[in-house]
């Protein structure tokens, strides 16, 4: 069975699209709910020889404090199809519209209709009911549209959207654990079950196939068209990238469940994608996916491309004219659902493998410039390498970009300056660490102090949880993406390699453990952590004599109130006892510890800051007198009367 969404897609209340003789369409009035999905139906009365690339269509929609146009995409054949939603209840009209002033049916059609809230008892059955997410009104944190708290727990599932997560239409058990066979409807059901509300997805991988090529290779012209994830277990006849007994890997076949490629591809021009013909087909597999997410109250993170197919699209395209209509195409056909985009997956900017930071933000200027913002309002960022502050800009250097976020590199303490630096900038955006330490990777880039843990275990539990609460009182209040191993998603009838099975990934305790993280930020009030301020440099001592650096240990952290009577605070592995300055003078504190492995609290202590709004953090849980602890702890101080 369809899920409720799509079902509610082609409901009655849409009065399924209807044709006059002239064959325009018209959305008969009826009643639906703000937020809600729906869709307009086109059929294009002229023939056209590249529908994508030659066909632009859209509604402008007018309702109450809002007036904007919608854009519509292509799906195939004659048929053109336009997705909203309401924001506000009301009455709400559209007509329709194109660049084909000749085309009967995709001009001059109309509509009305009219939005209702939901009740109470929907809006506790699925949170987005309660609206698209935003910035917080000061910029530092998430909220849904009616100003609930989102509080982003994100794993990454980065090759969810192709074949390797099987769509099945058929709900997941509620004991089910992740094993082989996991299906899309399953790992969902799983990670929604510890919290989770939201996964990282790559819409298309134009360029990657099981191929003879190599995983990494290039053309006769010396453009790389790819720098894919291996394929354990299949080799090929050439490439560049070899593993240790000297065998070539294969890319990743990334089609979705029925073998279709986002792109058509060139048939003599070494596996190249055709960026201006795309295939509707594939699009259809994913629809299922935004839409099973959707129903189970989920926030997608949806990102376009990864960086490495981008250097072909710029030789053999007119990269920003091309590229922004993709763009468009993702955002017209998975606009209408609460998500966060990502206008590029730019996880590394190497010179063959990727274009430049600078190119990437030409092309999603222009298409800014081309399309305008989100229509409904959702943040829009990159997944990047260091810091889109860094790499990007702010305001009017990248007017596309409303959220920032950091990653990548590095993945230990040096991370934290550059979220504290684009949490403290002027007229300031969200913040998240989108990519930190990956629990279960052996990689350089993923070795703090140089340390490998073995996977899942104890110590790599550690170093995940450590990036987690780091990043957030580092100021990351949107929240917080979990790294996850198995991005790649090694899946059913492949042998796992230098990453593992995805279902291995899910089980691993560090997942588990994101839900405290939320428990923990939210004990601070609903809506009052998104007013902390990072503070960690009012700890004296701020890290232990045996930190390091590049490690994740020894470091203590601390997000303060601007009255100074409220904090919290995070200490790491091997963390001293310290001393919180800039507190409220002479004020009752209770203390309260937290432990980050189960989310239990410890009993209240109670302690007073002294005349300079100092006050000495208590002894740690450990028995005894304890001023340096062998595993890490979370704390909350709040006012005592």
């Amino acid at each position: 069975m369809p899920s409720r969404s799509l079902r509610r897609l082609f409901g009655v209340l849409l009065s399924l699209t209807l044709f006059t003789p002239l064959t325009r369409a018209v959305l008969q009035s009826g009643e639906v709910h703000v937020w809600e999905l729906q869709e307009i139906q086109l059929q294009a009365s002229g023939d056209y020889a590249n529908p994508y690339a030659d066909v632009t269509c859209w509604i402008d929609l007018e309702g109450p404090g809002f007036a904007k146009r919608v854009y519509g995409f292509w799906d195939g054949g004659q048929t053109f199809r336009v997705r909203f939603v309401a924001p506000t209840v009301g009455e709400w009209t559209w007509t329709t519209g194109s660049n084909q002033a000749d085309d009967n049916g995709l001009n001059s059609g109309q509509g009305s209709l009219r939005a209702v809230a939901w009740t109470d008892a929907e809006l506790a059955e699925n949170p987005n009911r309660r609206g698209f997410v935003r910035a917080t009104p000061n910029g530092r944190a998430l909220q849904y549209a009616d100003g609930a708290p989102f509080f982003w727990l994100g794993d990454t599932w980065l090759a969810g959207a192709t074949w390797r997560l099987p769509v099945t239409g058929r709900p997941a058990a509620a004991d089910y654990v992740p094993g082989p066979g996991i299906s899309f409807e399953e790992a969902v059901a799983w990670r929604k079950r510890q919290g989770f509300n939201s996964v990282s997805l790559i819409a298309a991988f134009p360029n990657w196939a099981a191929d003879h090529r190599g995983a990494t290779y290039a053309n006769a012209d010396g453009v790389y068209l790819r720098n894919a994830w291996e394929k354990f277990g299949h080799w090929a006849a050439r490439g560049e990238i070899t593993t240790a007994d000297g065998a070539i890997t294969t890319g990743k076949d990334m089609h979705d469940e029925l073998g279709n490629r986002p792109f058509e591809v060139f048939d003599d021009r070494d596996g190249l994608a055709d960026f201006d013909r795309i295939v509707p087909a594939y699009f259809r597999s994913l629809d299922r996916k935004m839409a099973h997410l959707s129903d189970e109250g989920f926030v997608p993170f949806l990102e376009t491309i990864r960086r490495d197919n981008a250097p072909a699209w710029k030789a053999y395209f007119d990269f920003n004219e091309s590229y922004a209509r993709f763009v468009q195409y993702l955002i017209s056909r998975y606009g209408a659902y609460n998500m966060v985009f990502s206008g590029i997956h730019l996880d590394w900017i190497p010179e063959n493998y990727s274009l430049t930071e600078q190119e990437f933000n030409e092309a999603l200027t222009y298409h800014h410039a081309k399309y305008g913002p989100m229509p409904f309002g959702q943040p829009y960022t990159t997944l990047i390498d260091s810091t889109t502050y860094r790499r990007f800009g702010h305001g009017d250097d990248c007017p596309w970009l409303t959220m920032h976020t950091v990653g990548n590199k590095p993945r230990n303490h040096a991370i934290y300056d550059f979220i504290e630096e684009s949490f403290h900038l002027p007229n300031p955006y969200p913040v998240a660490n989108l990519e930190p330490y990956y629990a279960g990777w052996n990689h350089d880039i993923n070795r703090p102090g140089g340390e490998t843990p073995d996977p899942g275990s104890p110590r790599d539990d550690y170093f995940a949880r450590a990036q987690m609460y780091g990043s957030v009182l580092s100021g990351g209040l949107a929240g917080h993406v979990y790294g996850t191993a198995a991005y790649d998603v090694t899946s059913t009838g492949e042998p796992a390699g230098w990453r593992p099975h995805i279902w291995t990934a899910l089980r691993y305790r560090s997942g588990g453990q994101m839900q405290h993280l939320r428990d923990f930020v939210l004990s601070a009030g609903d809506t009052a952590y998104t007013e902390l301020i990072p503070a960690s440099d009012d700890l004296h001592p701020r890290k232990s004599p045996h930190s390091i650096d590049d490690g994740l240990d020894g470091w203590s952290f601390m997000m303060r109130a601007p009255a100074g009577d409220a904090a919290l605070l995070y200490f790491e592995m091997g963390a001293v006892g310290t001393t919180l300055h800039g507190l409220r003078s002479a004020q009752n504190f209770q203390w309260r510890w937290f432990n980050p492995r189960t989310g239990e609290w410890g009993q209240p202590i109670h302690l007073r800051s002294d005349a300079d709004g100092h006050l000495a953090s208590p002894d740690f849980p450990a028995g005894g007198q304890s001023r340096e602890t062998t595993v890490d702890w979370a704390a909350q101080l709040s006012p005592r009367s």
